[in-house]
């Protein structure tokens, strides 16, 4: 038989029956203390008398059946969790027959000193029916001493824990109020009267109720799906959820101000934006790009949120050590209360918002956030996704945050538009200009490229582990007249009062480099995994310039190849090579290249990623070109098999398999395996050391908690290669009845 959630009552001690311990009146606070309250309960007799006072002797909040019904069961049936604008119903049980003419009164309160002004206390009595957007008690049915009623929020109600009470009326206009119970309010993406609303119950499915991802890294031409583990529905994770917004600087500086804000969802998500990265609070992360994690977790050892949020709160909100762009865009992902999805983009432009007049560096990738919402602060039309970037990179309104910035205005260049549009768009839509420097000073401009910042954004693809490019959404197809447009009109605006003494508009408005006498070009020979040799082939072919039009050239082509760390900078070269090259006019010629593997062995950042780049001098013109290669470096692989059937509390076994393909051991092997639904927290296991050329096999039995689909993650990691993973999608049956 399926229990009842009921409130935890204490007992008469006259007639050993339950009941709900009365507030004061004139009490505001939600606790209920029952030595204030000992008189006034037992001037209450306990007869049957039809003139005896009402009171209220249990209450049942119906958890399981509200909680299915706003589809908040995976967060737990033990306490009541509902979203906004949606009724839901409990049950009051008095000491005697419920009269109809009583005078009865609900009050819903959340935040400190909640106040009808502020929107934080509501009160409320029975209706016939719901009265509009409004908070509302309706819909009741009396049985005997029960009374069973429908409650609805409103949907732009504050979210967040609140305090259920009742105000009963007595005699000679004397009333009692009981606590009823707390539940707790989200925002809900399937009421069409909140600004959350999603009108697509696949997307629903997808951004609210799946508990599992994918991060995208890598190359634009080699993008490697991480698996991630957002475990929003684990026991703990919504209370630290609120907990990140009761430590934000916001909060800390107003309470109740704060807890008034908190029904707009562009509120929200600033705030969370904020709290997400520690760079001027006491927020969930501690960013670290350098190469020291010692102190700490090198990010890319996470496999999921659930353990860095609970980090963060068993230490008092202490920031955790360490995070990275996709580290901070995953934790977000599960924080916030709305359909947020992740997005990743390869070559991305790093700095400040005009940086594409001159690119310092630009990142391999870099991941943020977007979020469906209407903007009602926004022109109409610019409702739907809204870049949120949690990774602290610049200051918004005095605070490291970004966003909501609409996506439809970052595609049309409407970069007045808040927030952060002109930080977002330079960061899809930049031109990379590229300097050759000598002696401290610009000598000429070797690229100018107008189509490799922003490739291949990507998200996941809805209902499959496929990955899907939404780089339209963002921008026209490069090089359209479209795009050339949109950027230079957002240009036009970031430079404001600059622009008529910039010389960068001109530059910026021609398309790009033009009239360079040959075409160079670098691909890699084959699939580059690290442990072996690098081999890559130039292939140079001469075309007609505008100063050389015809006849022979002569090329002199410097190479190196350098660790490249995510942020975009590079150490020091590991390799260098000289090429001499003489290129006859319509000549191809393909040169190739080696990249020893003992060259970059002991070189490379944890990433495992390599720059390899050349600058050719043209004898006959003295002008100078420039080609590039970012390499990723594949790592070995891991499989994963389970056994058929995967049913609630029964033994799943799982057989992981990793066999070290490279040149060298893998010391000091580690293995996490996480899981929300298949496992309570994390396994953690030492594998030691996997020598060059064999293989390990590991077995070891699950045991899921939760049906539906679920996914495991695993990640092996050794001193030499921090980021072995792996992942298996698992249906996990209900548990069988007999």
């Amino acid at each position: 038989m399926a229990r009842k959630s009921n409130v935890d009552l204490p007992h008469c001690a006259k007639c050993v029956r339950p009941y709900v311990t009365p507030v004061r009146e004139e009490s505001h606070s939600p606790r209920v203390d029952g030595k204030d309250t000992e008189t006034q309960k037992h001037e209450v007799t306990c007869s049957g008398s039809r003139h005896q006072a009402l009171e209220l002797i249990s209450v049942d909040l119906q958890s399981r059946r509200n909680n299915k019904e706003h589809r908040t069961r995976e967060m737990g049936l033990k306490r009541l969790v509902v979203r906004r604008g949606q009724a839901f119903t409990i049950t009051l049980t008095f000491n005697r027959s419920f009269p109809l003419q009583a005078n009865t009164a609900f009050v819903a309160e959340t935040g400190p000193e909640p106040t009808e002004l502020l929107g934080t206390r509501a009160t409320f009595s029975l209706t016939q029916a719901q009265q509009g957007n409004a908070w509302s008690a309706f819909d009741f049915t009396l049985n005997q001493n029960s009374l069973q009623v429908s409650l609805f929020t409103p949907a732009n109600a504050v979210i967040g824990p609140y305090t259920l009470k009742i105000q009963l009326s007595q005699d000679r206009g004397h009333s009692v109020t009981y606590l009823v119970g707390t539940f707790i309010l989200l925002f809900n993406p399937w009421s069409t009267d909140d600004d959350v609303y999603m009108p697509s119950e696949i997307l629903l499915r997808e951004y609210i109720l799946m508990d599992y991802g994918f991060v995208y890294k890598g190359h634009e031409r080699f993008i490697t799906a991480w698996p991630w583990n957002y475990g929003q529905f684990e026991d703990d994770i919504l209370d630290i959820c609120f907990e990140i917004l009761n430590k934000s600087l916001y909060f800390l500086e107003n309470p109740s101000k704060d807890y008034a804000q908190r029904n707009d969802v562009v509120y929200i998500c600033r705030v969370v934006s904020a709290m997400i990265n520690s760079n001027d609070d006491n927020g969930v992360l501690q960013g670290n790009w350098g190469e020291d994690y010692s102190r700490g977790v090198s990010p890319l050892e996470w496999n999921g949120s659930v353990a860095i949020l609970r980090q963060w709160s068993a230490r008092g909100g202490q920031p955790v050590r360490y995070g990275q762009c996709w580290v901070f865009a995953a934790v977000m992902c599960t924080a916030e209360e709305a359909a947020v999805r992740q997005d990743t983009q390869h070559r991305a432009c790093a700095g400040e918002p005009c940086a594409w007049l001159c690119t310092p560096f630009r990142r391999n990738f870099h991941v943020w956030n977007e979020c469906w919402m209407i903007r009602r602060d926004l022109p109409p039309g610019y409702n739907g996704w809204q870049v949120l970037d949690p990774t602290p990179q610049q200051t918004s309104s005095g605070m490291f945050c970004c966003g909501p910035a609409s996506v439809k205005a970052i595609r049309d260049g409407e970069v007045h538009l808040a927030y952060d549009t002109p930080f977002v768009f330079a960061e899809v839509n930049a031109d990379e200009v590229i300097w050759l420097f000598g002696d401290g000073q610009a000598q000429e401009i070797l690229a100018h490229n107008t189509s490799s910042i922003g490739k291949e954004i990507s998200t996941k693809l809805v209902g499959s582990d496929q990955r899907q490019n939404i780089t339209s959404t963002y921008k026209y197809p490069e090089g359209s007249r479209e795009e050339r447009s949109v950027f230079m009109k957002a240009s036009w605006r970031m430079l404001g009062s600059r622009r008529a003494s910039s010389p960068f508009l001109d530059l910026l408005g021609s398309g790009g480099m033009e009239g360079q006498p040959a075409q160079l070009q670098l691909h890699l020979a084959r699939t580059p995994q690290w442990g072996q040799d690098l081999l890559l082939t130039l292939r140079a072919r001469r075309v007609p310039g505008r100063t050389h039009p015809r006849g022979p050239i002569r090329l002199v082509l410097h190479f190196c190849a350098q660790a490249l760390l995510h942020g975009g900078r590079t150490r020091e070269p590991l390799w260098r090579q000289l090429v001499h090259l003489n290129l006859d006019f319509g000549q191809d010629i393909e040169w190739p290249l080696l990249l020893p593997y003992n060259n970059y062995r002991n070189r490379l950042t944890d990433e495992k990623l390599i720059r390899v780049s050349g600058i050719a001098k043209v004898k006959e013109t003295g002008r100078s070109m420039l080609v590039l290669k970012d390499i990723s470096l594949e790592s070995p692989h891991l499989s994963i098999e389970v056994s058929e059937r995967a049913e609630v509390g029964k033994a799943l076994r799982v057989h992981i398999t990793l066999t070290n393909s490279q040149t060298e051991s893998l010391s000091n092997c580690t293995m996490v395996l996480e899981g929300s639904g298949l496992i309570d927290g994390q396994i953690s296991k030492d594998l030691g050391t996997l020598v060059a050329g064999h293989t390990i096999g590991i077995q070891l039995n699950l045991y899921p908690i939760k049906a539906g689909p679920r996914q495991l993650q695993v990640l092996i990691s050794s001193s030499e290669v921090k980021e072995i993973k792996g992942y298996k999608d698992i249906y996990v049956a209900a548990a069988s009845s007999f």
